[in-house]
């Protein structure tokens, strides 16, 4: 009886941050929004990338919630990563934040970028969101439970419904990075007889797994925690699995790494139901 008392609670609990998720999703994505429609103008991290005032914006904005309503759990974010702010000790749960994935799809008038908030637990993304401010799209996931989340015309939550990975069935869909192809990902892509390949940018390639729209995404690329860890999460809530070289899940919150920087991930393949998918 404890046990089930103790496993409601849980539950409970990571339904209501959830909604503490969604909640700030929303309002950096008309944050965002409101730049996008302006004039944006673009400047260079160290690393050449790209960022806009929307990202920093989108990001002061998720930050300020997520601590006001969790003071005691720590906040990785992209921006601020970036700017040389040093993560404080992680402990067993900390939050993702990329404010803004996809800034060059932002950047270049493209609707795919998104909002991404995640919470790790013991290495695992076990609660994120993933909102796409310019086509509505918006995805969330706790354990157990994928949804995704229809909006209506004032932008608020209209309704929602649970979503599953599928059986993967030939030809497979494949999603790829429209931004950051590779070589050894085409060279992956190769290797699955009659695959359709589905372009898309950001994190939103989880959730098309995560919704059965398609059956595997690659990634042999660059790619850092706060990048995937949202949609992962609502990937696993919704049956799939996103693996490293040798079968073994994809973990978060790695520091020290002897041959990389704090939080970058190795190559991975996330996928649903797929059985007989290319080792790699």
């Amino acid at each position: 009886m404890q046990t089930n008392i103790t496993t409601k609670a849980a539950a409970s609990d990571d339904e209501a941050m959830l909604a503490v998720f969604e909640r700030l999703a929303l309002e950096a994505g008309r944050v965002i929004m409101e730049i996008f429609h302006g004039q944006v103008a673009v400047e260079r991290k160290p690393d050449s990338s790209p960022v806009t005032e929307a990202d920093r914006a989108s990001e002061r904005l998720i930050l300020a919630g997520l601590r006001a309503a969790f003071p005691g759990i720590p906040c990785v974010a992209e921006e601020e990563a970036s700017a040389g702010i040093e993560a404080p000790e992680l402990g067993d749960a900390f939050f993702l934040v990329d404010p803004l994935d996809g800034t060059r799809e932002f950047v270049n008038g493209n609707a795919d970028f998104t909002v991404n908030i995640a919470l790790i637990r013991d290495g695992a993304p076990e609660i994120g969101v993933v909102y796409a401010p310019c086509s509505g799209r918006f995805f969330s996931g706790r354990p157990g439970l994928a949804e995704a989340i229809a909006l209506g015309e004032d932008g608020t939550i209209a309704g929602r419904h649970r979503i599953s990975v599928r059986e993967g069935q030939v030809p497979l869909t494949i999603v790829a990075s429209r931004s950051h192809r590779t070589a050894e990902t085409d060279a992956y892509i190769r290797q699955v007889e009659a695959a359709e390949i589905v372009s898309v940018g950001s994190s939103l390639k989880f959730c098309l797994l995560a919704a059965g729209e398609a059956d595997v995404y690659p990634r042999f690329g660059r790619t850092m925690e706060w990048d995937t860890a949202a949609g992962d999460a609502v990937l696993r809530a919704a049956g799939g699995a996103t693996v490293t070289r040798g079968g073994g899940a994809l973990t978060y919150g790695k520091r020290n790494q002897p041959d990389d920087v704090d939080f970058a991930n190795p190559p991975f393949v996330a996928m649903g139901r797929v059985s007989g998918a290319p080792g790699f």
